[in-house]
């Protein structure tokens, strides 16, 4: 007899739906899994069988055969336990109720009947609801990022094989799944921007960045406060959108970190350490490729301290994506795309002691050594970042007097504020912020008055500006304005753009 069991899987992030099918024949006892199983799909015969056997449920020796269709894409993870075990029961006869062809069913089983999370819930879910599947049974710590996809599905939090059974052979029906309401965190008890004494021009730079989400770099010596005022991007960043959310929520359930995303409003931001490898940065892995450092940013910060420290390819991975939005990564096992749209924040010391400049003139590198040292970071790479400033140590004034700053809180209402005005402007286009613009709505949004055009003629001659910097500049210039509440972008607005340039200068 055969039986047909509706279950799920992801590829990168995308999910799909997988047939699997359960033929019982008379011959020698075995158990075939066909359809490219991976390790952990193999494995789950011991699983499923040890488990029949401890809730009572006996699975007699003959020829099993389970297919998991579509049979040319590789299979990976425990996910399909649960979908074998209930296909082996139904192809038996043990269930007295046929399997619903609207429900489908995932879940990593234990060896006495228990229900393990499994990696990337939120994408399989979507695949159920755009296969036209109306149920998902799955296990309850994937429940609630499987519920951000509202009512377009039924979620049924499942812990024990048993009350699968028991629902399917209506003993006891399952109640489907709400989601608890999370309570809004505020700021309180995170680090503040009025901790930081002085810096008023960096902590406008960093005010602009979060605005249109720009790139940005701050050089200095140690001590003058770079490291502190990137850790607290996060108290002034905008909320995400519903859609920025599943992006990530997605994301971290690959690697298995879905139902801590889903219950954060926060943005990422994560802070690799400068020995981090290429692969570690972009992604990789045996097998699937899993995202790097670059992915998990998404939608978030990717915070580089030490930046001429890092390795030299692990910086070059990160001039596509900061261009095109996406990371792609190629490996023997297939080609993968993640979402990589982030925003870079870099700091660095002006040369290798980081004295370089500084007004106790404790430096003592050559000029030859500080231009070796800056050149660690390429051109290309450079150009693509649109802050460039300088970090100057803090006067012994504004640190003695202790004057009470602007509070994260304050800035974060006018970022709020700009970026609404952004969402609105780019309604309908997949574009949330300045810094992403194409080209025709650079074109049609960032047109300088006669002023304005003017000063930036003159800057790029005497910059040598790149093309890509040009548009970088206007970006920056817009932001600006929708932080002044402005429309048209004006020569003022030209003139702080054009200074944030402070390494086209430099060079």
């Amino acid at each position: 007899m055969i039986s047909t069991v509706y279950s799920a899987g992801i590829y990168g992030i995308e999910g799909y739906l997988v047939t699997v099918e359960c033929g019982l024949s008379n011959g020698l006892p075995s158990f075939d899994l066909v359809g490219l199983p991976g390790a952990a799909v193999k494995e789950s015969r011991e699983r499923v069988m040890t488990a029949a056997r401890s809730i009572g449920m006996q699975i007699p020796p003959c020829r099993k055969t389970v297919n998991l269709a579509p049979a040319d894409i590789k299979k990976e993870g425990a996910v399909y336990d649960l979908p074998i075990l209930l296909g082996l029961l139904s192809a038996l006869g043990t269930l007295t109720e046929p399997l619903p062809e609207d429900s489908v069913f995932i879940g990593e089983i234990s060896l006495n009947g228990e229900l393990r999370p499994v990696r990337g819930a939120l994408s399989m879910a979507m695949a159920v609801r755009d296969a036209g599947k109306r149920c998902l049974f799955l296990p309850k710590e994937n429940a609630a990022e499987a519920a951000m996809l509202g009512e377009d599905l039924v979620i049924y939090a499942v812990t024990h094989v048993k009350e699968i059974l028991d629902h399917l052979m209506k003993r006891e029906s399952l109640i489907p799944y709400q989601p608890e309401p999370r309570i809004q965190t505020g700021l309180e008890g995170q680090p503040d921007y009025r901790d930081v004494m002085g810096q008023e021009n960096v902590k406008r730079a960093m005010e602009i960045a979060a605005a249109g989400g720009h790139n940005i770099l701050m050089s200095g010596s140690p001590g003058s406060g770079k490291s502190m005022m990137a850790k607290r991007i996060g108290t002034i960043l905008p909320p995400m959108t519903r859609e920025e959310k599943m992006d990530v929520v997605r994301i971290y359930s690959v690697i298995g970190e879905g139902k801590s995303a889903a219950a954060t409003d926060s943005r990422p931001i994560r802070s690799p350490h400068h020995t981090t490898s290429a692969a570690g940065i972009a992604g990789g892995g045996k097998g699937i490729p899993m995202p790097g450092e670059l992915s998990l940013a998404h939608n978030g910060v990717l915070f580089l301290d030490e930046l001429p420290e890092f390795r030299k390819d692990a910086l070059e991975v990160l001039r596509q994506p900061m261009e095109d939005g996406v990371v792609s990564i190629v490996r023997t096992a297939g080609r993968v795309a993640y979402p990589a749209k982030f925003m870079l924040i870099a700091a660095m010391n002006p040369c290798k002691c980081g004295w370089y400049g500084h007004a106790s003139g404790r430096c003592r590198c050559t000029p030859s050594e500080v231009r070796a040292y800056r050149s660690r970071l390429s051109g290309p790479l450079l150009d693509r970042i649109d802050i460039q400033i300088d970090v100057r140590p803090v006067p012994l004034k504004d640190l003695a007097e202790r004057k009470p700053a602007e509070s994260s809180e304050a800035i974060r209402k006018r970022v709020v504020a700009a970026r609404k005005r952004q969402l609105e402007r780019y309604q309908g286009t997949g574009v949330t912020c300045n810094a992403d613009m194409l080209p025709a709505q650079l074109a049609q949004y960032c047109r300088p008055d006669a002023a304005g055009q003017a000063l930036l003629d003159a800057a790029f001659q005497r910059l040598g500006m790149t093309a890509r910097s040009y548009d970088r500049v206007l970006r920056l210039a817009r932001t600006i304005a929708d932080l002044a509440g402005e429309e048209q972008i004006s020569a003022g607005h030209i003139a702080e753009a054009i200074q944030y340039r402070n390494l086209d200068r430099a060079y």
